[in-house]
């Protein structure tokens, strides 16, 4: 390691520094953060060779299958922050109900809620998957035994958010207000470096991302957007776009940050007593907190995300995010579309043979 290079404990600190009435437990809460991603990342990057592939014959509280790593990644992160003292409580995705620090240790006045491994569907095929996660400030007089109510808080309010992605190298991405800054992990030194300082998301964006397979069930203002982008150069947009899925929330947002572009899981007619996908909690709330500290936005279609207020631990939401003129496009399309003002425009846009369009 270089003198110059900067580690994350180093950067938390300076930041610290900033506030004289700083008690420092804040900064011992995201050192946390940083082991429990650490640790993840060292299973994750043993792959067979650590017995965590496959499925873990179990489902989580939304009835969806849970891998080994799921189950071992959740363990983790329970096992490395209750003891510390810095937490009243957790919610998780593996977890029906908040989980309480036990008896014999000490409460703090923070609450966490994670994804301890974001996209595990792609593990046996060695892609990218990731961990998500979300501080929200304990209220008053819940630090002794939190109840559901008081995690339920909009994500205007995070103290900080971020993700850890497993890839080829581990990077820890993080907010706490200030810009959004990355960390990769050096194996070899066992420590992560500032990489990445100040994130920003570019302005235009020539990649979009969204599940093909679920286009029959979407609202016609995302068809209205995913046709004009594969008009190409000759369409309403007049330039050529790219199309990605992955997947995995962590990957899609990690990219959007170095590359630009926007990820959408939207509302749909799929199922109609999921309002959409993604946890608004811990996962839709963490990386909208992200995406406009990186001058980037996050919109549910009709509304700002981190101004929703969640209803319960496992509420899901539509999710668009990423480059902020895009969000604020198909914001801009269900506006008109809730008034009637598209339809005029609507007529001749499926007339045309596509993937997207019917004849």
């Amino acid at each position: 390691m270089s003198t110059r290079e900067k580690t994350i404990t180093e950067f938390i600190i300076e930041e610290q520094r900033r506030f004289p009435d700083a008690t420092g437990d804040f900064t011992a809460l995201l050192n946390y953060v940083r082991l429990a991603c650490k640790r993840i990342s060292f299973i994750v990057g043993s792959g067979s060779l650590a017995g965590a592939h496959g499925p873990a014959g179990a489902v989580n509280p939304q009835g969806e299958t849970q891998m080994k790593l799921d189950v071992i990644s959740n363990d983790l992160f329970l096992r490395t922050f209750e003891y510390g003292g810095h937490l009243a409580g957790m919610v998780s995705e593996e977890m029906d109900q908040p989980y309480q620090i036990p008896p014999d240790y000490p409460r703090g006045k923070y609450l966490l809620a994670f994804d301890p491994l974001d996209g595990s569907s792609n593990i046996d095929i060695n892609a990218p998957v990731g961990s998500i996660f979300s501080v929200l400030k304990a209220p008053h007089g819940a630090q002794q035994q939190p109840t559901t109510k008081d995690f339920l808080q909009p994500g205007s309010q995070q103290l900080c958010a971020g993700y850890a992605i497993y890839g080829a190298t581990t990077m820890l991405v993080f907010t706490i207000g200030r810009g959004v800054h990355g960390f990769t992990l050096d194996r070899g030194f066992g420590e992560f470096i500032l990489t990445h300082p100040d994130m920003m998301i570019p302005d235009e964006a020539s990649e979009f991302a969204i599940n093909a397979s679920n286009e029959r069930f979407w609202e016609p203002p995302v068809k209205r957007y995913v046709v004009e982008c594969l008009a190409g150069s000759g369409g309403p947009r007049g330039k050529d776009f790219n199309m990605r899925w992955i997947a995995s929330l962590v990957a899609e947002v990690h990219r959007i940050l170095i590359r630009g572009g926007l990820f959408m899981y939207p509302k749909d007619n799929k199922d109609s007593a999921k309002q959409g996908r993604l946890r608004l909690l811990y996962e839709a709330n963490p990386m909208a907190m992200i995406m406009e500290q990186a001058g980037g936005a996050a919109s549910a279609g009709r509304m700002r995300i981190l101004d929703m207020v969640p209803e319960n631990l496992h509420q899901r939401v539509p999710v668009i995010l990423g480059c902020k003129t895009e969000v604020e496009r198909i914001e801009r399309y269900h506006l008109e579309h809730d008034h009637g003002l598209d339809r005029a425009y609507s007529s001749p846009l499926f007339n045309e043979r596509s993937l997207f369009t019917r004849t």
